[in-house]
């Protein structure tokens, strides 16, 4: 058969449910029980074969459930407050605390990958979470940020194992029908599409838009008829393996993106770019600034750097996605005439110094380089990220790297239980999601009865339990298992046991094996007559990570060995479903990195928010996070040359404090000896949660830190034909012109000490500052403790004023030191550029002493 026509028959929604429509197009529904609530009640058995997808539910309920639903009082009701809600926090768009930004255009949030909700599969993992949570903060928040990303029609990676546990991965085609997508539109109601030009010519995109809650996320997807195959592949999967692959999608995320946006009407005053994936986008906009504002290119440098806010979220070098320059050079070729600047000029934006224009382009390079504001995720990724980049800005001491951190969050209201929820609404009220913006409400967690919180837990932990039931038996009938082993996994796992969680993404740095390093000791753990143990792992490997692939495979070859399958199970297709299941019905959530390589760690943050306690090596957010109020910690921090030493101490760590602890605090109800002290850390931990670690909190700190500063300076730069920033231009060039002739004469100490606490000396030195003058630097006395010959800790800076003008170029700088403290010091001088942190920290412009 040749030219089939489609077409789709919907039910046809009765009148008094046309509201089901509007919600089902918006994901707002999706953070909200009494929403989630509302499509479940249509048809439950539907709603879950579905995957929580409302589309699909409403696509195939049968007409006479809905017409019964029309005259449902109760169902009516319901509806009704669900859709009052709606209305007043998302269609009632009031913004007005953030009208800076709508004046001067949207915040742009750039991520290669959105986690929103299991039935939209953009995302792969916790990166794509936090960015999804980064959108619902924003909608909360009402604060005007539209994400873009792409469109893969194939999403990540679906599990499953084969006879041997070993890890198979399929790519499903996406029922775009089914998804809650839009064709974007310009002013005239036009459907966008834009092009791009590649190594092999011209190729197209069009754009779809998803509403989330009052945030928009606009996705590209090049998988148009008119375009050639290989075009059509570039939004075929996340994270494609082949780098030309990868090249092209991170072409169309960031030069594309800008481009979507432009072709909306949409002028973005700050660009978020959430990993170096989205790097190109600072290019795109450097054309626009130029064309637009009539600027050089210096001056459009000037301000792009100083309106975008860089993100990184992985502490390895290795993984920073890097390509060949031969590569990206005819990408390139299309932009050069529009910056006005040859390929070889572009390319030196990514690549490190000191090298020549074949070496490779690094997307952190080039996203750090084109952004005034750049952080970790977490504060120890920070310093990581500090000491692993370093060499881009030579003379700089590590400490003072301009790489910060911003410690994730995690959107609570998505994550929390329903048992849980429906506790806050009763003892913090509506807006209990709301908890980091309200701290007043946090503190009435205490007031919840210890047995209310303890049977919401419970309820949480049995729908953990059945559900796994039902995984492991869909898994198992997939590989023919025998019926005796069918009928065994009725009863694997019980919903009274001390449940242990691990579950994320499987690489060799996460270590999901640390606790099978003890066979005996572990076993004898499970299956303790008294106080038993349950574990269940999830989690999948990349593709191409052979090595997590194998810790897979250990895994599941451990937990079927017939002694231990009631009590540890593996479950394959790790989603966001499972995800969501696990953090809130589990009663510990492991977690054992080696330290320092997890940037932050999310998952324990939504575990915490359920009240789920943390057993975790001190690394990422849980540096931060822990106390023994709320959690336990393996070990004390320390960081090991020897792997295999530090998985055997690390190990035993762990099982001491099952043993000794964490099993005996839990247990401790059965024989009703201090039974609240459980409950009371799991209360310690959600406060701990929904204060500290929510995306409300992280997305507000981003606001004040960043998006604030840059929205109050953007007008200035670009006013009088953008006057301020072509300064910002000449100086730059006036300080590379002449930072190598400045000298730093002798320093003078007036007085050689010792000297006794309270007293002062005075320093002095002087400078040849060539060309420049004082306006335009900071001398500055660096002092503190002498930790060895040539280094100092407990970094104290303080500026030196000008004593007199010798001439010629010369000064004379001094400074009065205050002795505060007993101890060894030391001191030397240094000179940086004065301005603001774009203009301090531009590398190489540094001199010491």
């Amino acid at each position: 058969m040749k030219q089939i026509r489609t077409y789709q028959i919907y039910p046809t929604i009765p009148p008094p449910l046309a509201f089901l429509e509007v919600l089902s197009r918006n994901l707002w529904w999706c953070w909200k029980p009494d929403a989630v609530e509302l499509f479940r009640r249509i048809d439950p058995s539907l709603w879950k074969r579905s995957n929580s997808n409302p589309i699909f539910l409403l696509a195939h309920v049968s007409q006479s459930r809905l017409e019964h639903l029309a005259g449902d009082d109760s169902y009516l009701a319901h509806l009704q407050r669900v859709q009052q809600r709606f209305a007043a926090r998302v269609a009632e768009n009031d913004s007005s605390p953030w009208a800076a930004y709508e004046d001067q255009g949207p915040i742009a949030y750039l991520s290669m990958e959105f986690g929103i909700h299991e039935s939209i599969p953009l995302f792969a993992g916790g990166l794509g979470v936090l960015a999804g949570d980064h959108l619902k903060a924003a909608s909360n928040m009402a604060l005007p940020l539209v994400g873009v990303g792409l469109m893969y029609r194939k999403g990540y990676l679906q599990q499953y194992l084969d006879q041997e546990g070993w890890q198979q991965e399929y790519f499903p085609e996406i029922e775009l029908y089914y998804l809650p997508v839009e064709r974007a539109r310009d002013a005239h109601g036009n459907e966008i599409t834009i092009s791009l030009m590649g190594p092999k010519g011209e190729f197209k995109a069009f754009v779809w838009r998803i509403r989330v809650g009052r945030s928009h996320l606009f996705l590209l997807d090049t998988n148009l008829p008119e375009n050639p195959p290989e075009a059509r592949e570039i939004t075929s999967r996340l994270y494609m393996a082949e780098p030309e692959i990868r090249l092209a999608q991170e072409i169309l995320l960031g030069v594309g993106g800008i481009r979507a946006l432009t072709a909306m009407g949409i002028s973005p005053s700050i660009c978020h770019m959430n990993e170096g994936h989205s790097a190109f986008s600072a290019l795109e906009r450097l054309a626009l600034f130029r064309q637009r504002h009539d600027m050089d290119l210096q001056t459009a440098l000037q301000v792009v750097k100083r309106s975008t806010v860089f993100t990184t979220h992985t502490p390895v070098a290795a993984g920073h996605d890097t390509f060949p320059a031969d590569m990206v050079r005819p990408w390139l070729e299309p932009l050069q005439s529009a910056l006005g600047v040859s390929g070889d000029v572009i390319l030196s934006w990514g690549q490190s110094p000191g090298t020549d224009s074949r070496s490779p382009i690094s997307m952190f390079i080039l996203g750090a380089r084109m952004s005034q504001y750049c952080n970790g995720v977490s504060a120890l990724h920070g310093r990581t990220a500090r000491r692993m980049w370093a060499h881009l800005w030579p003379g700089l001491p590590e400490d003072e790297i301009p790489i910060s951190q911003v410690t994730n969050g995690i959107h609570v209201s998505t994550f929390i239980s329903p048992d849980i929820a429906q506790l806050f609404e009763r003892h913090l009220g509506p807006e209990w999601y709301m908890g980091s913006r309200k701290p007043e409400n946090i503190q009435r967690i205490d007031e919840i009865y210890d047995d209310e919180l303890w049977r919401a837990h419970e309820m949480s932990r049995t729908r953990l339990v059945r559900m796994c039931r039902d995984l492991l038996r869909q898994q198992y009938e997939r590989r023919n298992a025998p019926s005796k082993i069918l009928a065994e996994l009725e009863g694997a796992l019980d919903p009274e046991t001390l449940t242990i969680a691990f579950a994320r993404r499987f690489a060799a740095y996460k270590r999901a094996d640390l606790l099978l390093q003890d066979a005996n000791r572990l076993a004898a753990l499970i299956n303790d007559a008294q106080h038993p143990v349950q574990v269940i792992f999830a989690g999948k490997a990349h593709p191409k990570d052979t090595e997590g692939k194998e810790i897979i495979k250990r895994v599941t070859a451990f937990v079927r060995q017939p002694h231990l399958r009631q009590r540890m199970v593996f479950i394959e297709g790790y989603d966001m479903a499972l995800a969501r299941a696990l953090v809130q019905g589990a009663d510990v959530w492991l977690n054992a990195p080696r330290r320092p390589m997890e940037a932050c760690g999310t998952s324990g943050m939504k575990a915490a928010a359920n009240g789920v306690l943390n057993v975790s090596i001190l690394d990422g957010w849980w540096c931060e996070g822990y106390s023994p109020a709320h959690g336990w910690c393996i070990g004390r921090g320390e960081e090991y040359r020897d792997p295999a030493y530090q998985d055997a101490v690390e190990s035993q760590a762990l099982y001491n404090l099952l043993e000794n602890e964490v099993i005996p605090c839990f247990y401790e109800r059965r024989t009703n000896e201090q039974s609240g002290r459980w409950v009371k850390m799991m209360k310690a931990a959600m406060k701990m949660a929904m204060s500290q670690y929510c995306s409300l909190r992280m997305v507000a700190e981003y606001e004040s830190r960043f998006y604030r500063p840059i929205i109050e300076h953007l007008h200035p730069l670009l006013q009088q034909n953008a006057r301020q920033a072509r300064e910002l231009a000449q100086q730059e060039e006036r300080l590379r012109a002449s930072w190598r002739e400045i000298v730093i004469g002798e320093t003078v100490q007036n007085s050689p000490g010792p000297f006794r606490v309270g007293e002062h000396f005075n320093v002095s030195a002087e400078i040849y500052l060539s060309r420049l003058t004082p306006r335009e630097v900071d001398v500055e006395l660096y002092s503190g403790h002498m930790r060895s010959v040539d280094r100092l800790q407990d970094i104290e800076v303080q500026t030196m004023a000008v004593i007199e003008s010798l001439g010629n170029g010369r000064y004379r700088y001094g400074a009065d030191v205050p002795c505060r403290t007993s101890g060894r010091y030391g001191f030397t001088v240094r000179v940086t550029p004065r301005g603001d942190s774009a203009l301090k920290y531009i590398p190489g412009l540094i001199t010491w002493a």
